[in-house]
């Protein structure tokens, strides 16, 4: 039972944000608009939730203890991203959230912080120069 409620949860979801992106409006001209990306996205959700819905595992084991502790903590982090995203910048935000990332699967500090620095600055540049999608280089400034 617990697949299919999953299932009905991620298909709310993915309807959700199928919907909800007619709706996104850009302040730069993109061709296909700011709705593909999460109708991209929405798409194969929802077919992961009707496989959800239709073939549940006969017999599923939910994580407990410390597993449990850092998908919630793992959920945190993104959650805490997408908040400071534009507070942060985008470099900063995108090192802070990869960095404890890393760090939630085991990585050491260093390793992490040096993944979360690359990753950031890749990421920028990519997205920024190469997409000339435009992001939050640094902090915002309130007022």
């Amino acid at each position: 039972m617990s697949d299919r409620i999953a299932g009905l949860l991620f298909a709310a979801l993915a309807a959700w944000a199928f919907v909800t992106a007619g709706s996104f409006e850009a302040g730069f001209s993109d061709p296909v608009g700011p709705a593909a990306f999460p109708r991209l996205l929405a798409v194969p959700l929802g077919i992961l939730s009707l496989f959800l819905i239709l073939r549940p595992d006969p017999n599923p084991r939910w994580a407990g203890g410390r597993p449990l502790l850092r998908q919630a903590l793992a959920v945190a982090v993104l959650g805490g991203y997408a908040l400071l995203l534009e507070t942060l910048g985008f470099p900063v935000a995108t090192l802070l959230g990869v960095t404890f990332l890393a760090r939630l699967l085991g990585a050491r500090w260093l390793p992490a912080l040096a993944t979360g620095t690359a990753l950031s600055l890749v990421l920028f540049v990519l997205f920024d120069q190469v997409l000339d999608l435009p992001l939050p280089l640094w902090p915002q400034t309130v007022g």
